[in-house]
């Protein structure tokens, strides 16, 4: 029970950790509380109320249909939120898995799965959410399939080198003495040893899966109407910068916070769950 509770304290004394943890949470409830209430409905339209300017009624304006800004940036963090976990967890399930084949079995094996690797590399997020948009049409599901693709060489690469860096400390060379098998070392005592770096790289992952979202959306290939999206408010917003530039300074602000706040808790676990680094503090 100590070793939670010193974590805790060395992270309430790590500026990164505390900020990034602040705005994590803050997008996370803002996800949450738009399940339950917004100021105004994020699909109503209103022409009367049309690029309206902040005001006591609408706190960050209304867009060109008379929609509340502040309400569709809620229901916007659910969506960035749904694409970085889902996209994330697929990285993380096939990354994970072939990273410790690779590192556990070695030879023609790793080699393959690393050579697959270089290939998926070879297609990032965006052009794979082009391809496959060309053949199965825009949606918020073919662009979570293409962030998540992309996203397992990445934890595969991440994972077969933490792995092989573990494969050679006393604890496993112990273990492969008292005759246990590859996958029995893998699980037992790899895996559990290399869990803070992927837990640190998954935060970073879901920072560049929310970017890549927006990003799709802007195109519009991501999250369709009438499903709220920062991504597609801001190639809305484009067209109205000199009558309302207020409509594309909020959800880029949400897009900068959710991504800084996300970087910035990833570069503070990683510096609390450093032994090296713990030791030092």
């Amino acid at each position: 029970m100590s070793q939670p509770r010193t974590l805790l304290q060395r992270g309430l004394h790590h500026p990164s950790f505390v900020v990034g943890a602040v705005l994590t949470l803050a997008l996370a409830a803002c996800a949450l509380l738009s399940f339950v209430w917004t100021p105004w409905s994020p699909y109503e339209m209103n022409i009367e109320a049309k690029l309206l300017p902040p005001s006591a009624q609408f706190w960050m304006g209304t867009d060109a249909f008379g929609r509340d800004v502040l309400s569709q940036i809620m229901v916007g963090a659910r969506s960035s939120i749904a694409v970085g976990v889902i996209a994330v967890g697929i990285g993380l399930v096939f990354g994970v898995a072939l990273g410790l084949i690779a590192a556990a079995l070695r030879g023609w094996v790793e080699e393959v799965i690393m050579r697959m690797s270089d290939f998926t590399f070879a297609f990032p997020a965006i052009l794979s959410a082009i391809m496959m948009t060309a053949v199965f049409g825009p949606s918020m599901v073919n662009a979570i399939i293409a962030i998540g693709i992309f996203n397992i060489p990445t934890f595969a690469r991440i994972t077969r080198a933490s792995a092989n860096a573990i494969s050679s400390r006393e604890y496993v060379m112990a273990a492969r003495a008292c005759g246990k098998n590859r996958f029995s070392i893998t699980l037992q005592h790899v895996l559990p040893n290399i869990m803070g770096v992927l837990i640190v790289q998954a935060t970073i992952q879901f920072a560049l899966a929310i970017l890549a979202e927006a990003a799709l959306s802007y195109l519009g290939l991501g999250t369709q109407p009438p499903q709220p999206s920062w991504g597609r408010m801001l190639s809305d917003a484009q067209t109205l910068m000199f009558q309302a530039p207020l409509l594309a300074v909020f959800p880029g602000v949400a897009i900068a916070l959710s991504v800084l706040g996300l970087n910035l808790l990833g570069d503070g676990l990683r510096d609390l769950m450093d032994p090296r680094l713990s030791r030092q503090r």
